[in-house]
């Protein structure tokens, strides 16, 4: 007797749960291998336990990923949008054979997924970006180093290899200092450039408050600054080397303690990071005439990350903007602000924004609340290009390093690429600015 899963149809004989694709094999990997995932479990909400176990010491730095602006109510908003869009999976297709390739900016990836910035991670582990860029580089998986890096962007452009790469930037005020960081970035090879408009200033984030956990003010996390010419310059010193990084784990109390008893080298810091803090994410506010000076001075992909508004997105397309990061900074930012989802609907309703992406001149991207492999779906669906994953690998970084993080994306990318399958679809294509074709919206 045969079944549609041997050679009858041309296919070599399949075992319990096979499901062809290059992300979805990693279950197959999981059951024959009789172990875990290196993160203990694939369900996020139990690595963001074992982050916060593994940091049980630090908690600080497990808060200053997990923390929300005010009452945390954004972040709530974020997770509930999802749950408003229902997917209707189709029945009888032949969705056997399915890729989740994707182009953006002209460049093939082998899925929609970025990795998002996220600043300081050598707080959540002791290999920090270093980690996350090679678990990046070697899964083929776009990232973006943050501006407030523990690493310099030489760093991590080596731990990265041949992977791609872009750079986020915390635009300093002295436009020197801009074009150097960037000059940098070009010649370490990344190839867009994410300018972040949302954090201006920090947003009121209680966790960080309640226990005055600010790395910055210690010089964790102005890597990027203190190994820059430009800066060092300004403040009549020669940059640092890469392999002048914070110590792990990182200690407040110590660092506190150091400066009372007059250490020269935590002073120094406390003094840099003093002077870092009046050139970026210092209450000066930019404006959309500023985005001239990178517009100039950068060849490639020029991206807005922090748009939830319908004007802002087409304000984006009026000044030459190659694409927008839909974002509300994980929630982080601004206290019942719109949920990213429902800003991602809204925004695709236009048809400036519509017809720009159409046209291949401007691409979207979401971001803040990516869990699972169905959010990626809804987001697609609802007209995002790509989406970029934040939090959850943090906590994998901190609970497995480099490990973590492959095992946390390949994850993922399985869950998208059987939910895609299980669905009717064969590629993003198929889904892609199709809401009212492939879900249902409820509530």
């Amino acid at each position: 007797m045969t079944t549609p899963s041997d050679t009858s149809i041309g296919q070599q004989p399949k075992a319990y749960g096979s499901a062809p694709g290059r992300w979805s094999g990693y279950m197959r990997e999981l059951f024959a291998s009789r172990r875990p995932s290196p993160l203990g479990s694939v369900d996020p909400d139990k690595i963001e336990a074992a982050a916060r176990e593994k940091l049980k010491d630090s908690p600080g730095s497990f808060g200053f990923i997990f923390g929300n602006a005010g009452s945390g109510e954004t972040y709530r908003n974020n997770r509930a949008a999802f749950a408003k869009w229902q997917i209707v999976p189709r029945m009888l297709r032949d969705v056997t054979h399915r890729t989740i390739e994707t182009t953006l900016f002209g460049v093939t990836h082998p899925s929609p997924l970025i990795i998002a910035p996220i600043g300081c991670q050598g707080i959540m582990h002791p290999d920090g970006e270093l980690g996350t860029a090679r678990a990046a580089g070697g899964l083929g998986i776009p990232m973006i180093l943050s501006g407030a890096a523990t690493r310099s962007i030489e760093a991590v452009a080596k731990a990265n290899g041949s992977g791609h790469r872009w750079y986020q930037l915390y635009w300093p005020v002295d436009d020197e200092i801009t074009l150097s960081i960037l000059s940098r970035a070009k010649q370490n090879g990344y190839s867009a450039l994410v300018v972040t408009v949302d954090t201006m200033a920090i947003g009121w984030r209680p966790y960080d408050i309640d226990s005055t956990f600010l790395p910055f003010a210690h010089s964790v996390g102005i890597q990027i600054a203190l190994s820059d010419p430009a800066f060092m310059k300004s403040q009549g010193l020669d940059p640092d080397t890469d392999d002048a990084i914070p110590e792990f784990p990182y200690d407040p109390a110590q660092f506190n303690e150091l400066y009372t008893k007059g250490d020269e080298k935590t002073r120094r810091g406390v003094q840099l990071a003093a002077a870092w803090g009046q050139q970026a994410v210092n209450g000066v506010f930019r404006s959309w005439e500023h985005l001239k000076l990178l517009r100039t001075n950068w060849e490639g992909p020029l991206i807005v990350k922090g748009i939830v508004s319908v004007e802002d997105a087409e304000l984006a397309i009026d000044n030459a903007v190659d694409g927008i990061v839909v974002s509300n900074h994980g929630g982080r930012q601004v206290d019942g602000s719109i949920a990213t989802l429902l800003a991602l609907e809204h925004i695709m309703a236009s048809p400036k924004v519509k017809a720009a992406q159409a046209s291949g001149k401007f691409t979207v991207l979401f971001d803040s609340g990516i869990r699972s492999g169905a959010d990626i779906f809804r987001a697609i669906a609802l007209g995002a290009q790509g989406v970029l994953l934040g939090r959850t690998y943090a906590y994998a970084l901190a609970v497995a390093g480099q490990e973590g993080v492959e095992a946390h994306v390949k994850s993922i990318l399985a869950d998208f690429e059987l939910t895609l399958g299980l669905s009717g679809y064969r590629n993003i294509a198929e889904i892609h600015g199709k809401a009212s074709e492939v879900m249902v919206k409820v509530g």
